[in-house]
């Protein structure tokens, strides 16, 4: 701990409130504007050259973002004026564990204020040391990335290979609608995998939760199926959900849990992955609001999609084997971010050497 040094957050870096602009303002670009939030528009001009840090100052408190190249800070953010020498990955690092919740200076919208961040006290590492905490946390990172990109090129190959086929079908004619709910409160005391919306959008796979910690009723998910949402079916979330022998699997009421019928959940999710079949289902919405537009039951069951039995046995060993892939690359994401979440708050506090971290992460993957 020779190396490090305890101050005002304020004496090693240095905030700045964010820059307003409008959507209307905004030229077109490749620029992101960062929000609260994250990345929610791109712009024509940069405010900042980069590489960055931004972390939430109205709504999203605190949420830290690294931007390597030139952005737009919005209003809704605090962004790193001055770096002072320091690195500015291991400073996203540091402000990703720093907890700001209680320096909360909004009433009914949550409001970060850089005057109350700055003055507080933290312990802080040398520039050297900074680059080797960077480093590993930066390895996870990475290879958290690469197995993203590796899935998702999986998931189009599979996508890719059922396009070939001609023949149509009612999306009725090859599932069964499953509708039996479970009250999540019954198994207190337990782990359940929940498949929902923000778990989907997060990284595609169930949420591992406490079933007291569910409030509202599921869906009963006990063999393998595939999950359409019905709620804004312009954004495509389909999700082939497989249940784990030993840990009970609940969906969230916003999917349609749909039960192949003579095929595979994994040719019926290529299927569904078509952009026509999104599309089809985006035409048939009910209701006004922009956010809260559903999609019937009855009527997403009478879409018309690429008969998944129609496929050859090569085109269904490639479906198979290139979804098996993406689910892998997956689940090690998860196995690799549990990893950096333990050892960040240890490297962030010198509690754990920079050398034992290295061999934590080469264990786990990275």
């Amino acid at each position: 701990m020779s190396e490090w040094r305890t101050g005002p957050l304020g004496t090693f870096i240095e905030f700045q409130r964010g820059i307003d602009i409008t959507r209307a303002a905004q030229t077109v670009g490749d620029v992101p504007v960062v929000s609260s939030g994250g990345i929610s528009s791109y712009h024509g001009a940069a405010y900042s050259s980069g590489p960055g840090v931004v972390i939430g100052r109205k709504g999203t408190l605190g949420k830290a973002f690294y931007l390597p190249g030139p952005y737009w800070p919005h209003d809704t953010t605090l962004w790193v004026r001055e770096f002072n020498g320091n690195n500015p990955k291991f400073v996203y690092y540091f402000m990703s564990k720093l907890d700001v919740s209680w320096l909360d200076a909004g009433s009914a919208n949550p409001t970060l204020n850089r005057n109350h961040l700055h003055p507080v006290v933290v312990t802080w590492p040398a520039p050297r040391e900074q680059q080797a905490i960077a480093e590993v946390l930066g390895a996870l990172d990475d290879k958290i990335a690469a197995n993203t990109a590796l899935a998702a090129t999986a998931e189009s190959l599979a996508t890719a290979e059922l396009s070939l086929v001609v023949e149509r079908v009612r999306l009725s004619e090859v599932v069964a609608l499953r509708g039996d709910q479970v009250t999540p409160s019954a198994f207190a005391g337990d782990e359940v995998d929940h498949y929902s919306l923000p778990a989907f959008d997060a990284e595609r796979l169930p949420g591992n939760e406490p079933g007291e910690s569910i409030k509202s009723s599921k869906f009963s998910v006990d063999t393998p199926v595939v999950l359409l949402s019905k709620l804004n079916p312009r954004i495509p979330r389909i999700w082939r959900a497989s249940p784990r022998d030993d840990v009970r699997s609940l969906a969230s009421t916003e999917f349609l849990v749909l039960e192949p019928r003579g095929v595979s959940p994994a040719l019926l999710w290529a299927a569904l992955a078509q952009p026509s079949f999104s599309s089809d289902l985006d035409a048939r919405v009910a209701g006004t609001s922009g956010s809260h537009q559903r999609v019937r039951p009855q009527d997403a069951l009478s879409v018309a999609i690429a008969d998944p039995r129609a496929a050859s046995t090569a085109q269904t060993a490639v479906v198979e084997s290139a979804l098996a892939a993406a689910d892998l690359h997956r689940w090690e994401n998860r196995a690799l971010a549990e990893t950096r979440d333990v050892l960040l708050p240890q490297l962030m506090s010198g509690k754990l050497r920079v050398r034992d971290a290295e061999r934590i992460a080469e264990e786990a993957g990275a």
